[in-house]
């Protein structure tokens, strides 16, 4: 199952314009998507994927 990291709880958007995406589980940001680094870097996907918990303010 490929993952996709704007579902996860640990995906950050940087400030910065080089950088502009951030793993906060592995500790790194990246142009790419987070989870393609990892793939290609490991050649395993991603391991510490956790689902994002809807909060009350977006129901």
């Amino acid at each position: 199952m490929k993952t996709n990291c704007f579902q996860c709880h640990f995906f950050k958007v940087t400030w910065d314009p080089q950088t502009p995406r951030a793993c906060v589980a592995y500790g790194f940001k990246t142009k790419q998507i987070p989870s393609v680094v990892v793939k290609q870097s490991s050649g395993m996907e991603c391991l510490k994927f956790v689902p994002k918990v809807e909060s009350r303010r977006m129901q």
